[in-house]
């Protein structure tokens, strides 16, 4: 049986399209370390109110992570979180159009199991499905479970990720599937039903062995950073990976939005996140990150980036100003599409739909579609 072709999303990749989602807040405390921020408790029923109010506002997507161990602190960060793939197969069934990518890390479940898994999120979206691919690099997070493999360093975990995609593409596609890898064994494997299109499949493989996984295996890809003149570099060095084996690839880059009626509103705001930092939270991170104990405490550029609270770039302004910097962004970076943070989702989501889509669909006509027909 032929491979199964990728749903489509969004503008084909082939018109410079700009695809927009959203990465849900399925962790308490959402991604801003500060005992200032709004009240997020990562709870299906405030997840459920962001996928809905994401289909409304017209968004491409809406993505969850997957965590298994929070990082503590005064705040505890992310000590409680949902299932990734329970959590976005909930919220497929809540809505009707929006695409659903749930996370697995391959290091922690058998690629039999997720190749149903993600059958059967098909099924409830209606070939909304996607799948976020990690392949895990917190070993505090995986040797709690027992998970953590010794022996097998980071481009390992991408050999080994390559034939766990591999496995769940052919189980995917094919009757039976027979597989004697180093890493996955497979005998006589049956996997029914089948996804009706090829879940779309994204990681965020930022080093030389991850973006060749990507170019090989994936749909998309995330890349790290926020600034454009970064973004373009990286994003210019995935296209041409995967063009170098006849593939295409989009690239993404995550945003935290933090909107006011000003920008001194805005900016006021997330002054009053970073007052609010919670450093231990920060030492759980670094920690998770694999930073050794004596590094924690000292002052460098990821303790300095961390101090402003918030877990990726942001933008911190009014709705038009938020508008210009995104268009700058899309203008320099050329990237296909950017999943968005927000410091308080409830409010921030129609926010964005009502003021700032507008904005950048008359930026990018015929290139952002994402509420043109919420």
């Amino acid at each position: 049986m032929a491979e199964l072709q990728p749903t489509q999303f969004g503008v084909p990749s082939d018109t410079g399209g700009k695809d927009l989602g959203i990465f849900l807040p399925i962790a308490n405390g959402g991604w801003i370390i500060s005992k200032n921020k709004p009240e997020i408790d990562g709870s299906y029923d405030y997840c459920r109110q962001c996928g809905v109010l994401a289909e409304e506002a017209g968004f491409d997507f809406i993505m969850a992570m997957a965590k298994y161990r929070g990082y503590g602190g005064e705040t505890h960060h992310w000590d409680s979180s949902l299932d990734s793939v329970m959590a976005i197969a909930g919220l497929a069934e809540a809505t009707s159009r929006v695409k659903t990518w749930g996370t697995v890390h391959t290091l922690l479940q058998n690629p039999g199991v997720v190749a149903k898994m993600i059958a059967t999120l098909d099924q409830i979206s209606g070939g909304r499905a996607g799948l976020n691919v990690v392949t895990g690099s917190y070993k505090g997070e995986f040797s709690q479970m027992g998970a953590w493999p010794e022996g097998v360093d980071h481009d390992a975990r991408y050999d080994l990720a390559k034939e766990w995609v591999t496995a769940i593409k052919r189980l995917w596609a094919e009757d039976s599937v027979t597989m004697d890898g180093i890493y996955v064994q497979l005998e006589d494997c049956q996997s029914w039903p089948k996804p009706r299109k090829r879940p779309f499949l994204v990681c965020a493989g930022s080093s030389r062995k991850g973006m060749r996984f990507t170019s090989e295996e994936m749909d998309a890809i995330f890349l790290s950073g926020g600034e454009a003149e970064q973004l373009a570099e990286a994003s210019k060095e995935a296209k041409e990976d995967a063009a170098s084996i006849g593939r295409f690839v989009r690239t993404y880059s995550m945003m935290t939005i933090v909107l006011g009626e000003t920008d001194e509103e805005a900016q006021a705001k997330a002054k009053h996140y970073a007052d609010g930092f919670d450093e231990g939270a920060l030492e759980g991170m670094m920690r998770a990150y694999g930073f050794l104990d004596n590094e924690i405490g000292k002052e460098n550029d990821f303790t300095r980036k961390a101090r402003s609270s918030f877990m990726s770039a942001h933008i911190a302004g009014s709705s038009e100003t938020v508008a210009a910097e995104l268009t700058q962004l899309f203008e320099v970076a050329g990237t296909d599409g950017l999943m968005l943070i927000f410091d308080d989702y409830v409010t921030g989501i129609p926010k964005f739909g009502k003021e700032v889509l507008p904005l950048l669909r008359a930026r990018f006509p015929g290139k952002i579609t994402v509420g043109q027909n919420a």
